[in-house]
């Protein structure tokens, strides 16, 4: 295979999966790690992608944030692991603030209809979800409801969190990294992330590998305020030890 034609193999597999990584490239291809990052190098160079750690994601999903439908069908076997290991740190009757999002989306999904909790929530798809939920007392944050994400933003929402005091925050991020800390692509998400985590005595972090080392705008949490990340066995070891140093516990589905 010539080096033109592996590259647009690569980006192909960025394009529909969000992101490609170094070692699964070198065995998919049957070349060396070393050629892989040249290739990667290579399409950075040319503005078809962008270097993260372990890997790279096309540029495309750095410009277009993508809506909850997209994302709910990126990685969803992943999700279901990560979600029913989220699960195993809210107790039963606990009150639960609920993020927006694929992630969250999925924990939703893995709830027991029977389970009880109070849930807090500013996702309009996870409060129709959890509605014929028999278990759940639900309350749903009003603002103004962003399209692409289906997420209730703005300081009608924050203003109800400031006033609330929940036992688990179950958040999801765009992006993590130990430099950077949880980002996301836009400034209203950010801050009802950052009041969610505020509001919690105890903040869960849903994220699957591929948010690891892609950064986005604004930041809206330091991993220490984590207390635990739910993520998936595609995280190296490395990036591992580096999160646990800094405090949060971290768990691989």
């Amino acid at each position: 295979m010539y080096a033109a034609e592996r590259q647009q193999r690569i980006l192909n597999q960025a394009r529909a999966a969000g992101r490609v990584d170094v070692a699964a490239l070198a065995e998919d291809l049957g070349v060396a790690s070393e050629t892989v990052r040249r290739d990667l190098t290579s399409l950075e160079q040319h503005g078809s992608l962008r270097r993260v750690h372990g890997g790279a994601i096309p540029v495309e999903r750095l410009e277009i944030e993508p809506t909850l439908a997209t994302r709910s069908g990126r990685l969803a076997d992943t999700k279901r692991r990560i979600a029913a290991h989220v699960l195993d740190h809210i107790p039963t009757g606990a009150t639960v603030v609920l993020d927006a999002g694929s992630s969250a989306l999925a924990v939703v999904d893995a709830l027991p209809p029977d389970r009880e909790l109070n849930v807090i929530t500013n996702s309009v798809a996870a409060a129709k979800a959890l509605s014929s939920h028999a278990g759940v007392t639900l309350y749903v944050l009003g603002g103004r409801v962003r399209g692409v994400t289906g997420a209730a933003v703005g300081e009608w929402t924050t203003e109800v969190l400031s006033g609330v005091v929940a036992d688990v925050a179950v958040v999801g991020t765009n992006g993590m990294s130990v430099r950077r800390g949880l980002t996301t692509p836009d400034q209203a998400e950010a801050q009802v992330k950052r009041a969610l985590i505020a509001s919690a005595r105890r903040v869960v972090l849903a994220a699957d590998s591929s948010k690891a080392g892609d950064d986005h705008l604004h930041r809206f949490a330091d991993l220490a305020e984590v207390d635990v990340i739910v993520t998936d066995t595609g995280l190296p070891d490395d990036v591992v030890e580096e999160m646990r140093a800094v405090g949060p516990q971290v768990v691989r589905s």
